[in-house]
């Protein structure tokens, strides 16, 4: 039976556990119901895994590198955070795909000749791991600009030549004209990444030097690539030729020639199973079992922006279906195969200031990343994922956690007064003074419609690319080589070496790679929690559990006054 006495006790134990340990276990907690212990808990399950990870040694039979052309760090950043709030979160919290992969690094963009990067070079650095200058394509350090007679002796080897060698099967997938800068770099070789036709080339280097276009369609590698997918059919067909999908559009060829025939005759003569689609339907009904190469050309100039995109079956496959459809034909490849994969809007539509469209693209290419992700092994697929150069676009202000990544700041500017977006561009169309106050009085606008433009700070048609360095994720065999910050050049020689192809080819032997795993041995949980009181420190405990553990043990003692019961800490 209780007495009085045995009950007070046990009442004024029961009001002072409440005090010290449940009530602060509600008051404690934050808005986002994220308190100490979640950065402890989270903070200890990235260390497990980082601990836990063993490198891959393994040889690449698989090569896949992902661009996301204009993608830097701020780019990167507001996509995490408007694919978490698409999916009800604060956003911030979110993770993009390749986010989580294990290795990441940074590289650096600058060209030969211009301190910031151009796409043209950069893809020459990506891809052929070397530095070239300022809008020239597949050349070296003596190829000059607009020099026809130069590019034909400082022409250098791409991962797309190494991948070939060795049989492998090659492919390119873009959201841009497959004869753009960033995908060009794979096969051609030019004093200027705009002679994608013959239209764009001065009369006295058209006898002497091949528009892109061409290159694709006659010269190695462009030749032998299975898979190529992407925009700009007006660079295949003639003047004097109708788009089949725009009939008001006609062809930029001044040569007469249709290359898109052209490319089919070649497959032929060659008994290869091939197909050339150009609409969504017709995409989606090839036999990627009996396709050995796919031509896609979806529209006359650049693919349209995911957010645009014609889903039905006269529009356009998205990046990701183009990804699954290359993947698919190029895997049956005995010896495996290197794939690029470039979503190429994001820097178009920086360059006009709209970070709606580039974001959304951003998006577009993680769905391409997750599609891969779902296709390949771990122990054969290298995957890689950065971007040719940055952009002018900075992510900035006092706004709250969870404030629409499109909206305003929580606070106008203490200068003028107005409201101001938390994106905004350094440079491009955005600039506009022309209102009573300077800049446009941002109050009901709505800054997350599609075709809203972010305000700039200096006037010009459209932004200029970003300077800094550029994020470079790894996941699968030798991902462990991408770590530090290293030239842009290092990439394909990185990606060759794992996949032991390329200049790197005899010196990747696995053999001197043989390593033992470290195991590291922890103290004994006693040592570990004097330690850590001893140190004014925190135990490596879930206040959680605390609190159960706490609550428990009152209402135990609640009920038997003879129930003992030896509560402990649950030490991991």
């Amino acid at each position: 039976m209780w007495s009085f006495n045995n009950y007070g006790i046990h009442y004024c134990l029961y009001k002072w556990y409440l005090l010290l340990f449940v009530v602060p276990c509600f008051l404690n907690q934050s808005t986002y119901g994220q308190d100490r212990w979640h950065w402890y808990e989270e903070s200890k399950g990235n260390l497990l895994r980082n601990l836990k990870h063993e490198r891959n040694y393994n040889i690449a039979r698989n090569l896949i590198l992902f661009v996301g052309d204009g993608m830097g760090l701020t780019t990167i950043t507001a996509a995490r955070i408007l694919r978490g709030q698409q999916r009800g979160q604060t956003g911030e919290e979110n993770s993009l795909a390749f986010d989580k992969f294990e290795h990441v690094a940074l590289a650096k963009t600058y060209n030969i000749d211009s301190q910031v990067g151009d796409s043209g070079a950069c893809a020459t650095a990506l891809l052929s791991g070397v530095k070239s200058r300022y809008e020239t394509l597949g050349l070296d350090d003596s190829g000059l600009y607009e020099n026809c007679l130069s590019s034909i002796t400082s022409r250098i080897p791409c991962l797309t030549d190494w991948a070939q060698q060795e049989g492998k099967a090659t492919g390119l997938v873009t959201t841009t004209r497959v004869t753009h800068a960033t995908p060009a770099a794979m096969y051609a070789h030019s004093a200027s990444r705009y002679w994608e036709s013959d239209d764009k080339m001065p009369e006295d280097a058209r006898s002497t030097c091949k528009d892109i276009a061409r290159q694709l369609v006659e010269d190695e590698p462009g030749r032998h690539i299975n898979v190529i997918l992407g925009g700009g059919r007006r660079h295949f067909l003639p003047q004097n030729e109708r788009d089949p999908e725009r009939p008001a559009d006609i062809g930029r060829r001044q040569d007469g020639r249709n290359l898109i025939e052209e490319w089919q005759k070649d497959k032929k003569a060659r008994d290869l199973h091939h197909r050339f689609v150009w609409k969504k339907e017709d995409f989606e009904a090839v036999d990627t079992g009996r396709t050995d190469y796919l031509l896609g050309l979806f529209d006359h100039s650049h693919m349209t922006y995911e957010t645009d995109r014609d889903k039905g079956p006269t529009g356009e496959p998205s990046l990701a279906e183009m990804t699954q459809k290359a993947i698919e034909i190029l895997r049956r490849n005995p010896h495996g195969y290197f794939l690029m994969v470039e979503g190429g809007r994001i820097d178009h539509a920086h360059h006009f200031n709209n970070a709606y469209r580039a974001l959304t693209d951003t998006l577009a290419l993680e769905d391409a990343v997750n599609r891969a992700l779902e296709m390949t092994r771990t122990d054969d697929t290298l995957l890689v994922v950065t971007s040719d150069h940055s952009h002018v676009f900075a992510f900035g202000g006092h706004p709250r956690r969870g404030n629409p990544i499109f909206g305003t700041d929580d606070h106008v500017s203490d200068v003028d007064g107005l409201p101001y977006t938390t994106l905004l561009y350094s440079n491009g169309p955005g600039y506009n003074r022309n209102f009573p106050l300077g800049r446009q009085n941002l109050t009901g606008v709505d800054t997350g419609d599609k075709n809203y433009v972010q305000q700039s700070a200096v006037p010009r048609r459209w932004d200029t690319h970003g300077g800094e360095d550029v994020p470079v994720y790894a996941h699968g065999p030798m991902a462990h080589l991408f770590r530090g910050v290293f030239e842009q050049t290092y990439i394909p020689h990185a990606m060759a070496y794992a996949a032991c192809i390329g200049p790197n080819k005899k010196t990747c032997d696995r053999g001197r790679h043989r390593h033992q795993t470290q195991k590291l041995d922890c103290p004994p949980v006693e040592e570990r929690v004097a330690s850590t009181w001893r140190n004014g420190g925190v135990m490596e405990t879930s206040f959680v559990s605390i609190c159960c553990t706490t609550v428990i043990t009152v209402l135990l003692i609640w009920q038997n006054e003879k129930y003992y019961i030896n509560t402990g800490f649950n030490m991991v």
